[in-house]
């Protein structure tokens, strides 16, 4: 395998290359561009410089990696056979994928680079925007655009915006973070005689007459935190500034203690708006159950304890080591040996516990509690065989109960009831139904109906005492057929 000499023509013409690098294109026996659109390569071509390229692989592919991928399949046949020149504009290693592919090649023994260099076009896109790199800058590929690789306090390059589709993609990209009215500038040819600064409406990017392979799109920083709203460190930022000591009194003082009755309210709230499919809903209901994660994170790092860096890393390693089927080599058939694996991995990851109930109470919901604690026993055998048995434990609890209404005290009538409760969450656990979420549904079937009968009390100018229960009744019967009906037209 001969060499491949690698060099970059710069952001321009061909004033803009060194002597070195100009001498070397000058003795070079076989030369070869990535492409001939460039400033450089008209210039050398009139020089008497004998330079191909690889234009005609662009339209034989849709995506780009496809095409860098074919470019060095073909470069390391033509240097099989001879010393290859190969050249790129700006510089080889600066947003060039054709050699970071090579380089790859070159780790695996399987070509000898000489990269000789070349000016880069972020200088002379520095100069002409008249920004300094030092405040923050990211240098992205319009090819492969990334919303979340985006931080919008940034001076944001975007290069490899070789046309109005890949301005499109890029565009909607941006658009998902940025207002639409945001101010972006397009930069052509920096550093030559052709360089040219047009600023437009982030919307009308894919709109410009003069979108080349010499295109760099510029996006500048957001300063206004009410325009970041969008990005998870602004989100951040508001939670320490609420927390900070001239921050709000009410936050400064939360504690995780304090908080746990609202993230359980939150995570009720947000359970109603998943249930009546109220999109809006569930982004707000969302939204609250985020603040209160991040509240708690931001107590934990306030008190030295821990930091949302550390909730991340936690989760984060937990979801990559108990989906092995998706982070490693690991086959499953379907859902069912999902959650035996993770399980397994569950129990190594944790110290045998003295009891199979240990870990399983739910601090939020004692239906929840129930069901966990007989699920684990199950596993063990300590179970019904069928469904029936736990239907004559319900009938027997029931009437134990009903026992204990004529003849027991308060403690024996809660003991009791307790029981039926825990029989009627067996009885949910065989037919596979969540108690939790049937105990939900009947509070906002009743309070519907209910809000029903004050209406109907309302709209007839009386009180509810100069009612009968008959007549109540009556009206709650008419909620439940207005419900039927909207059932019918669903």
């Amino acid at each position: 395998m001969h060499q491949l000499t690698i060099i970059g023509l710069g952001a321009g013409d061909l004033d803009q290359l060194s002597l070195g690098v100009y001498r070397k294109l000058k003795n070079a026996n076989f030369v070869i561009a990535r492409t001939d659109q460039h400033p450089a390569v008209a210039e050398l071509k009139a020089e008497g410089i004998k330079i191909s390229s690889f234009d005609e692989i662009y339209e034989k592919h849709d995506s780009f990696q496809l095409v860098y991928e074919e470019i060095v399949e073909e470069l390391l046949k033509l240097c099989a056979e001879q010393p290859i020149t190969y050249v790129v504009p700006g510089h080889p290693l600066v947003a060039e994928k054709t050699i970071q592919l090579l380089v790859e090649k070159e780790r695996e023994g399987i070509v000898k680079l000489d990269i000789a260099g070349g000016n880069s076009f972020l200088d002379p896109i520095f100069a002409a925007l008249r920004i300094d790199p030092i405040e923050g800058f990211q240098l992205l590929d319009g090819t492969d655009m990334k919303r979340d690789e985006v931080n919008m306090s940034q001076h944001i390059l975007i290069g490899q915006v070789y046309d109005a589709f890949v301005a499109s993609e890029v565009k909607l990209s941006l658009m998902e973070k940025y207002d639409y009215e945001h101010p972006i500038t397009i930069v052509t040819a920096a550093g030559s005689v052709n360089e040219k600064l047009r600023t437009v409406p982030l919307f009308e990017l894919d709109r410009a007459t003069e979108i080349d392979n010499l295109t760099t799109v510029y996006v500048p920083p957001v300063d206004e935190m009410e325009k970041r709203l969008k990005e998870w460190s602004t989100f951040r930022e508001i939670i320490t500034k609420l927390r900070a000591p001239d921050g709000c009194p009410w936050d400064r003082e939360q504690t995780h203690e304090s908080l746990k009755k609202y993230l359980i309210e939150e995570a009720h709230e947000l359970l109603e708006a998943i249930n009546n499919e109220d999109d809006d809903g569930v982004i707000e209901e969302l939204g609250d159950v985020l603040l209160q994660v991040f509240l708690h994170a931001q107590i934990g790092e306030d008190d030295g304890y821990f930091s949302m860096e550390d909730v991340l890393q936690a989760v984060g390693s937990k979801m990559i080591r108990r989906h092995p089927h998706v982070f490693g080599d690991k086959n499953v058939v379907n859902s069912e040996e999902v959650l035996q694996n993770w399980q397994e991995i569950k129990k190594q990851e944790k110290p045998q516990a003295e009891s199979l109930l240990d870990d399983q109470k739910s601090y939020s919901s004692s239906l929840l509690t129930s069901m966990n604690y007989q699920k684990e026993a199950a596993k063990v055998g300590f179970d019904w065989p069928d469904i029936n048995g736990a239907f004559k434990k319900f009938e027997e609890e029931w009437q134990e109960f009903r026992t204990e209404i004529k003849n027991g005290t308060k403690s024996s009538q809660t003991d009791e009831l307790g029981d039926v409760l825990f029989t009627l969450v067996n009885l949910a656990r065989f037919l596979k139904l969540s108690p939790e979420e049937a105990m939900i549904h009947a509070n906002q079937k009743f309070k519907s109906r209910f809000n029903f009968v004050e209406k109907s009390v309302l709209e007839d100018s009386r009180n509810f005492a100069d009612y009968t229960l008959d007549e109540l009744e009556s009206f709650w019967q008419l909620a439940k057929k207005e419900e039927d009906n909207n059932d019918e037209d669903r």
